[in-house]
């Protein structure tokens, strides 16, 4: 392929907008083609998940692309869970042993308009919005788009094509038409729905801004995450179907959906004076992990983020893959060009390397996802759920180094996904053995600890 042509990056997303600065640091020469208007000309898209939880997988790439700096800034740090009890009981859970790590709160429209922006001081880099995607010749690299705005039809030729556009995407449609690519679609039988906590009288926060607020009830929860404003994103996360789902809720009265909040969420209530209108006006949301193999088709055209590999929101993590992607996929770059120096990317080549390396971990993450969706909303008040939490901080204090939760694993290292799932299973294992016949964590057998790790972790 001609190495005059662009490399074209479908999506201006976060994936996308990142993927844009990782290429034209390296010199490339870059357009990214976005459905949507430019966000910084208005609102972002609604239906979309407002907050986003960044941790150390996604500063590294930032950090790369020399921009995690600026990202801080409009960060804010969540070091464990509240958890809210029905009757307004609050207990901390921090995330880490040491009770300071922390995943970052950020806007997703803040964090995108960080990303385009940087990317727009880079030589070479061109963002065209309102531009919809109705497919790609994997032959040529050809991509076929259609004007948002004036519904005008045009082609533009590619060096390649990235598919950064989402869960939807139009670049893993032209691929399905292809043969042999597996692709599945598995929703969950809950939904979301968004809601607003406001900042207080003199814009504070009005719960403890360092935590993710989680209202636990079994089949169903409540989360917060807090905003730089005062503010929280509040997000109900229901079964569709059921006395308490949204199929039956977002067509009650407002006395059934306020007296359903009074009974579940009552120290919820008094902080969302808009819930009435909240409840009504913000849609219901389906929630789905997407499945795709292979992610590229010859040099032609590679999918990345959630076009390959879409998770639920539940480890926090969606963002934070997609993030990872583009910094695997730029030290295959790097690998090839050290190989071969002076020579174009040989793009059947790198996809090939990229694809190998990511599927199993994304597959990993998704899993790892769906579990903690029934940790997060089942386990995180039982009893027992909690000792094991103090156990795993025990043993990681006791055996730094040695031992490390899967959480601390996922989010606050670079850990491959697949390697921490492994790894995690271990962990149950021993934190099962030296649980039998205890209830507080102080009567855990050290030395038997010791026994165990040795043997699992040599």
């Amino acid at each position: 392929m001609d190495s005059e042509k662009p490399i074209c990056v479908m999506g201006a997303g976060l994936v996308g907008s990142l993927m844009a600065c990782y290429l034209a640091r390296r010199g490339s020469r870059v357009a990214v083609y976005e459905r949507r208007s430019d966000m910084r000309k208005g609102q972002a898209e609604a239906g979309r998940s407002i907050n986003l939880a960044l941790s150390e997988r996604g500063m590294t790439a930032l950090r790369e692309i020399g921009l995690a700096d600026e990202v801080l800034k409009i960060c804010i740090p969540m070091r464990g869970r509240m958890l809210h009890a029905v009757d307004g009981t609050l207990t901390f859970q921090p995330y880490s042993k040491d009770g300071k790590s922390a995943i970052l709160s950020v806007s997703r429209g803040d964090l995108n308009i960080k990303l385009m922006d940087y990317a727009e001081t880079l030589p070479g880099v061109e963002f065209v919005f309102d531009a919809r995607c109705t497919g790609v010749d994997l032959r040529t690299a050809e991509v076929s788009l259609v004007s948002e705005t004036t519904k005008e039809a045009w082609s533009v030729a590619a060096s390649t094509v990235l598919g950064c556009d989402g869960a939807f995407s139009a670049v893993r449609g032209s691929l399905l038409r292809t043969p042999r690519v597996d692709y599945s679609i598995s929703h969950l039988t809950h939904g979301y729905k968004e809601l607003t906590i406001p900042p207080g009288p003199n814009g504070e926060h009005r719960l403890d801004k360092n935590c993710l607020h989680i209202w636990p009830r079994g089949s169903y929860m409540m989360i917060a995450l807090p905003n730089l404003d005062g503010s929280f994103t509040v997000t109900c996360f229901w079964p569709f179907e059921g006395e308490n789902g949204f199929d039956r809720l977002d067509q009650a009265d407002w006395p059934t959906v306020k007296a359903f909040f009074e009974a579940q969420f009552a120290d919820s209530l008094s902080l969302m004076p808009s819930l009435e209108h909240d409840f009504y006006a913000n849609k219901t949301s389906a929630l789905f992990t997407v499945r795709c193999w292979p992610w590229s088709r010859d040099g032609a055209a590679c999918l990345f983020g959630d076009a390959a590999h879409a998770v639920v929101p539940f480890f926090g993590q969606g963002m934070n893959a997609g993030f990872e992607d583009c910094t695997v996929f730029n030290a295959v770059l790097d690998r090839q060009a050290a190989a071969s120096p002076g020579s174009s990317p040989d793009w059947a080549a790198v996809f090939a390397e990229f694809q190998k390396l990511r599927k199993s971990n994304a597959d990993a993450i998704a899993d790892m996802a769906l579990e903690n969706h029934i940790e997060m909303r089942d386990k995180v008040a039982d009893k027992l759920f909690q000792l094991r939490k103090k156990v795993e901080a025990l043993l990681g204090t006791t055996f730094p180094g040695r031992f490390n939760s899967r959480y601390e694993m996922v989010s606050f290292s670079t850990i491959p996904y697949r390697e921490t799932q492994r790894l995690g299973l271990i962990n149950d294992e021993i934190c099962e053995e030296l649980m039998k016949g205890i209830d507080d964590v102080k009567d855990v057998d050290l030395e038997k600890a010791k026994a165990l790790i040795g043997k699992y972790f040599p």
